[in-house]
């Protein structure tokens, strides 16, 4: 078990207005994070996790409790103290002007300069690491905002990691990124965790890259409580599912995804093996047919012919040959007389 660098224990977060009754967004909230782990903060929407965030960051007080960093509270330490414990990436876009990247990284060194904010030779040399180690090394001379969503994260980042905090703390970092720019990410930032012994926490929607890179996760249902633990223990012990009841949509505790409940047309058996099998499998069920491996009224058997891939669709009336599975789908529904 690795030493607890962050902890909370009855804590209540939300936000206070002038002679108005407190909006608590969440309430006796108990934690604890490790060095060198790499936590995602996952939930509904509206449950909290940006207000989490910002409470664990200092950028606004708690109702009740405390965030104890390494045994002292988060909220009273100095500024320059904090800077050098903490980092943060938000979710916002950043304008700097026809800033050079290297340049904005640089600023990361600011709790570590003097008034003048001339840099060393070690931060010049801890500016150069933080930027190779998001490998942005070919983005380092080009203005911040010439680059794209992904690239400019990866200069956040490397700003963050010029700190050289214990703690960074990302809210939504891959909001504006495409699928594979966010697989990227969050395995750049596992990586880093597990490299640097820095601690990376971070809230998230995409759920399916949480389960699958988080040493822990975070689970923040409507009104708490906030459950802790490895992806699969939330899964196993049914708070994930739980978290995230909503009606027609279920989360499949079997396969770590959610899906849509969808009208069930029918049995279909699948006959054949491996990954086209697999696929054939899946389209079926999202189009709404039970797939088996037993008996059935209507059977797709994976064949090739010339070398093409082909299904043919058999029922009581004869067979189809199909050469997509876009083209599965219709002829199935043509014979449930489906839409």
């Amino acid at each position: 078990m690795s030493e607890t660098l962050l902890a909370a224990s009855g804590l209540t977060i939300g936000y206070r207005h002038p002679r108005q009754p407190a909006d608590v967004v969440a309430e006796n909230l108990q934690f604890e994070l490790g060095a060198g782990e790499f936590v995602c903060i996952v939930g509904p929407n509206g449950a909290g996790k940006s207000t989490l965030i910002r409470t664990i960051a200092a950028m606004q007080q708690p109702l009740a409790g405390k965030v104890l960093l390494q045994g002292l509270d988060i909220h009273r330490l100095p500024a320059t103290e904090l800077a050098r414990t903490v980092s943060v990436v938000l979710t916002e876009r950043v304008g700097v002007g026809a800033m050079r990247s290297e340049a904005l990284v640089a600023l990361g060194r600011y709790p570590y300069t003097d008034w003048f904010g001339t840099l060393s030779a070690d931060d010049h040399d801890i500016v150069q690491w933080a930027i190779d180690a998001v490998k942005a090394a070919e983005l380092a001379e080009r203005d911040f905002n010439t680059l794209s969503d992904g690239e400019r994260q990866k200069i956040l980042i490397a700003r963050a990691l010029a700190q050289q905090p214990r703690l960074m703390v990302l809210d939504e970092p891959t909001a504006f990124l495409d699928l594979p720019r966010r697989v990227e990410l969050m395995a750049l930032l596992r990586t880093l965790a597990h490299d640097t012994g820095q601690t990376m926490l971070m809230s998230t929607h995409d759920l399916d890259l949480a389960l699958r890179t988080a040493d822990r996760m975070w689970l923040l249902p409507h009104g708490g409580p906030l459950h802790a633990g490895a992806p699969e223990d939330l899964v196993l012990s049914g708070a994930f599912e739980q978290a995230f009841a909503s009606e027609g949509v279920t989360f499949d505790t079997s396969t770590g995804a959610f899906t849509m409940d969808v009208r069930v047309r029918g049995a279909v058996r699948v006959v054949g093996e491996g990954l086209v099998a697999k696929w054939t499998s899946r389209a079926l069920q999202r189009a709404g047919y039970e797939v088996t491996r037993a008996d059935a009224p209507v059977r797709v058997e994976l064949s090739t012919v010339d070398g093409m891939q082909t299904w043919q669709v058999t029922d009581a009336e004869g067979s189809i040959r199909c050469a997509s599975l876009y083209e599965v789908v219709s002829v199935l529904r043509s014979l449930s007389g489906a839409k």
